[in-house]
């Protein structure tokens, strides 16, 4: 029995399925690279105009990052039931390093973005009494239950740090340290990049990592 080679019109017709289904992958993995830079390409940049944003803090007092135009901003990204955050907190070195920056004249932003039923979610009581207990000194807590200035920023990990010069440009955006770890110890090892960028802005002086590797517990959205 003689066995021919299926006709090239055959081949085709056998070849079309898997065509169809290569191109169909490749147009499933394009979108998701461009979701991913829309992602990207939203997130604010150093050198940039810092975007503006309308908030409630923990008093139920409204305000808009353009109300400290001429100021050094800090932005700290925070959850109290984070053990990265607790580093910080339980060692005393976020506390110092927000007095020395607002002894400076900077104004401190805490910014709570966990969702209702999430991790480090607060009311305004709560974020009052976590201030008062750890003796933190920002200049006010901002309650970002819905994300919206979390997502503004592309704000993913507490905690994360941003530094917005007083010409309203984001400065720095990233970690507060070099080291991830929740290790108390390693603070004193580390390079304090926020620290840096805070004071190098101060200084007129140029921030020499504006943007670093942040590390911590996700920060716990919504969505």
């Amino acid at each position: 029995m003689k066995i021919t080679e299926p006709s090239t019109t055959r081949r085709s017709l056998l070849a079309l399925p898997l065509a169809l289904a290569a191109m169909s992958a490749l147009a499933g993995f394009g979108a998701g690279l461009m979701s991913f830079a829309g992602t990207a390409g939203a997130a604010p940049r150093p050198g940039t105009p810092a975007p503006d944003f309308t908030g409630v803090d923990s008093n139920a007092q409204t305000l808009r990052l353009s109300d400290f135009q001429g100021k050094l901003v800090v932005l700290e990204w925070t959850n109290d039931g984070c053990p990265f955050v607790g580093k910080w907190y339980q060692s005393g070195a976020m506390q110092q390093l927000q007095r020395d920056a607002t002894a400076r004249g900077a104004v401190w932003l805490s910014v709570i973005s966990s969702a209702p039923g999430q991790q480090g979610f607060v009311d305004g009581g709560r974020a009052n009494q976590l201030t008062q207990e750890r003796n933190a000194a920002p200049s006010r807590v901002l309650l970002d239950p819905r994300g919206v200035i979390g997502h503004l920023y592309d704000a993913r990990t507490t905690p994360e740090i941003f530094v917005i010069a007083p010409d309203g440009t984001l400065a720095y955006m990233g970690g507060a340290d070099s080291i991830a770890s929740t290790r108390e110890e390693d603070l004193a090892k580390a390079e304090p990049f926020a620290r840096e960028a805070i004071f190098a802005v101060f200084d007129g002086k140029p921030v020499l990592h504006p943007v670093t590797r942040p590390y911590g517990c996700t920060v716990k959205y919504a969505d």
